[in-house]
């Protein structure tokens, strides 16, 4: 499953950041690393982007992005 299928307001874990490169080094500044808990918590009208919540702070990404992320349930 990948962060851009899952539901709002559910606690996931990212057990993978897939994508290229400079996608992945990117993503993983943000703060999205393996084995941090990511909540979506807000997706935009037309579907992206997505704002989601992780260690206390509030994102913005692309759902492109989004589903090179892999998560699971908590």
């Amino acid at each position: 499953m990948t962060l851009a299928d899952v539901k709002l307001d559910v606690p996931m874990v990212v057990t993978a950041v897939g994508g290229e490169r400079s996608l992945r080094r990117r993503l993983m500044e943000l703060g999205l690393v393996p084995g941090t808990t990511v909540t979506v918590s807000k997706v935009a009208p037309l579907g992206d982007p997505l704002e989601l919540r992780a260690r206390g702070c509030s994102l913005s990404i692309r759902s492109a992005d989004a589903r090179q992320i892999a998560v699971a349930p908590c």
